[in-house]
């Protein structure tokens, strides 16, 4: 599909957000090819990411939140990608009520295998799934540390890219170390 990206005044209520990022499908791709995938991507230097003790047994958790809203409800995908080790973790997230801004909060479990490399390199991904195929959501989601199994990356993922009428906002975005979210700052 064919997507229009832009910044957007609907925001939650009450929450101090000026804007939100705004996906507009223009052109809608009901059946993506078998390596089609759609998704916002935030990239991480390694050297900002040393606090986290990957690969250690003191390894910390991360919790991302977030808040979000599109007119087609249903399970999405939030994919952690080690770039370092090829290692992955998803966690998906229910869209509950269309054209409703929800929040949203997922813990990923700290990784004890494979650190990231203390320089400028692209250590880790944080990817924000908005549709793929079939060579991304054919097998069972993987949702503790492993290497990355495409199949197993963003299963149960649903096709926001099926209709030109589909729209999804996100705003509030933060990634912490730890189980709880804090306050957005």
């Amino acid at each position: 599909g064919t997507w229009t990206q832009s910044q957007s005044t609907d925001v939650p209520t009450g929450q101090g957000f000026a804007t939100s990022l705004k996906m507009d499908c223009t052109t809608a791709d009901a059946s993506p090819a078998a390596s089609d995938d759609l998704r916002l991507q935030q990239r991480f230097e390694g050297q900002n990411l040393q606090y986290l003790k990957k690969g250690t047994a003191n390894a910390e958790s991360l919790t991302a939140s977030f808040w979000v809203k599109s007119n087609k409800t249903g399970t999405y995908i939030v994919l952690l990608y080690d770039n370092d080790n090829n290692r992955s973790i998803s966690k998906s997230y229910t869209i509950d009520v269309a054209d409703t801004w929800e929040k949203k909060t997922l813990t990923f479990a700290g990784d004890t295998s494979g650190a990231f490399d203390n320089d400028n390199g692209k250590s880790l991904q944080v990817n924000f799934y908005l549709g793929a195929g079939s060579d991304y959501t054919s097998g069972t989601l993987q949702t503790s540390w492993g290497t990355y199994v495409a199949a197993d990356s963003v299963a149960g993922q649903v096709n926001l890219a099926d209709s030109t009428s589909n729209e999804f906002y996100i705003t509030g975005v933060q990634l912490e170390a730890g189980t709880t979210a804090s306050d957005f700052e």
